[in-house]
């Protein structure tokens, strides 16, 4: 272990299982005998049941459920919206029986059932109202839940000058996010469908047909004039499949303003995220003018591939959900400098599983110059390396923890310093890991890991929250004197 001293903090963060949202729930889309899908069977039977037993069904779920989720009956309409084709015209239907069946369309998701852990932590974007020396955090989470599916969550509180951390109090309920479609820029897109191999003459002429910047209304009339003026064959057939995919792989995800955070959930909407969002790495980035956004890096997996996404907000109420291209753009655990160097974005990636990589870009989305940084090196990390969340500015240079995974698959924190001008210029690393799990923290789903999406700097100490065992969270307080010293030691 380092000479670093290293403070573990009481919290503990753990998942609990009544943390629920009320998601769609489709039963058996495949078509059973006679031609028809079960959620067809299953609507005529609803509408069956007599008008005064439907008043008395819902009354029953509404008292039931109400208080385990905000805007209950709202939350039923859409979900009857979802499945109101298979009705035809509806307009007869009375509201009671409309929400019923929304409710036999919806079911209660726990999303931390499984696991709760790989926290990131940034300062929030409002720091009124603070004692002297206080500042507001935010920090990301990954839930499980059923069927190992990841989605994002939210914690908030106030770390004070001697670095101590206050949680705000968890609510009662959850809410997800109301999904809609950006607008579209036709180079990025075009772009994007050239990496899918997509980019042919179908595809030129259905965005030549759109401006610059296009809806997902545009987009489909375009794909429409297609359909009507081309034969139908398997050329057509695929790139209309991915055009519109890539289109709903970008997303708006927003909640109401007056929501507070620990109860917004990122669950996943788009088609390559259908088995979960991971390890996103939040980062509190400064634009070349002064102002700020924050961008998340978060790993994108539909049950057979993995791919890198974006997330960009700047309160935390609205999250624009991408696409993040290039050849560098292809593996696990990208994470953002927190602001442009010589003009260019400059990200960590792992883009071959095992050593940790720099790449620049005068895009945000589109990365493909990398160069390789750090192999593995010490018997602790030998497997593998990667980072551990976005880089931290220091005097002394680039800050990185990063993980290892050495023998018996054990994951531990270590560190690098990179230079300030130049991160591609290794400075210092540490010959011996900084936190690797005690008594405490190897049991769990995933036995033996230590593992953070970022941490934070306060004062003169580092603030390490981490995710133990894919099974909860803890905190860790390093001197970061003591710890860039070390660094400064140590030289690649």
């Amino acid at each position: 272990m380092s000479r670093i001293a290293v403070t573990r903090t009481s919290h503990r963060l753990l998942p609990d299982a009544r943390r629920v949202i009320a998601n769609p729930y489709l039963p058996g889309q495949e078509i059973v005998p006679g031609g028809d899908s079960r959620a067809g069977m299953l609507m005529q039977r609803i509408l069956e049941i007599p008008e005064a037993e439907v008043a008395a069904v819902l009354a029953g779920l509404v008292a039931d459920f109400s208080l385990r989720h905000k805007g209950l009956e709202e939350v039923l309409q859409r979900h009857f919206d979802l499945v109101a084709h298979h009705l035809g015209p509806a307009n007869h239907l009375s509201r009671d029986r409309r929400l019923l069946i929304g409710a036999y369309f919806t079911h209660e998701y726990s999303v931390e059932a499984a696991a709760l852990f790989n926290p990131s932590m940034v300062l929030a974007p409002d720091q009124a109202h603070l004692r002297i020396g206080e500042r507001r955090f935010v920090m990301s989470l990954r839930a499980v839940g059923e069927g190992h599916i990841s989605s994002i969550e939210f914690r908030s509180g106030v770390i004070d000058a001697a670095s101590n951390l206050t949680f705000d109090p968890l609510g009662p309920q959850l809410i997800t996010g109301h999904r809609a479609s950006p607008i579209y820029d036709k180079r990025r897109f075009r772009t994007t469908l050239a990496e899918l191999e997509a980019e042919n003459e179908i595809a030129r002429g259905v965005l030549d047909r759109l401006s610059d910047r296009f809806t997902i209304a545009e987009l489909e009339h375009s794909l429409a004039v297609l359909e009507e003026r081309g034969p139908s064959h398997a050329i057509i057939y695929e790139t209309e499949k991915i055009i519109r995919m890539l289109a709903s792989s970008n997303y708006v995800t927003s909640f109401p303003p007056e929501s507070a955070l620990m109860e917004r959930v990122i669950f996943p909407a788009g088609p390559h995220e259908t088995r979960g969002m991971e390890d996103a790495r939040f980062v509190r980035f400064i634009e070349s003018d002064g102002t700020v956004k924050y961008y998340g890096t978060y790993t994108a997996f539909d049950g057979f591939k993995i791919l890198p996404q974006l997330i960009e907000t700047e309160d935390f109420v609205s999250f624009t959900i991408s696409t993040l291209n290039g050849s560098a753009a292809q593996n696990k655990g990208m994470a953002l400098f927190p602001r442009q160097i010589d003009g260019r974005y400059v990200m960590l990636s792992r883009k071959d599983r095992e050593n940790l990589h720099l790449v620049t870009s005068s895009d945000v989305r589109f990365w493909s110059d990398v160069t390789e940084i750090r192999r593995p090196s010490n018997p602790w990390d030998l497997v593998q390396i990667g980072n551990c969340g976005s880089p931290l500015e220091t005097e002394a240079g680039w800050l990185v923890l990063t993980h290892g995974v050495g023998p018996m698959r054990r994951y531990a924190i270590g560190a690098l310093l990179l230079d300030l001008e130049d991160p591609r210029r290794v400075l210092g690393h540490l010959r011996d890991p900084l936190l690797i799990p005690d008594a405490t923290e190897r049991e769990g789903y995933v036995p033996n890991v230590l593992y953070s999406c970022g941490a934070l700097i306060n004062g003169d100490q580092l603030v390490l929250p981490y995710g133990f065992s894919d099974s909860g969270i803890g905190v860790a307080l390093i001197p970061l004197g003591d710890l860039l010293a070390e660094l400064k030691r140590r030289e690649p």
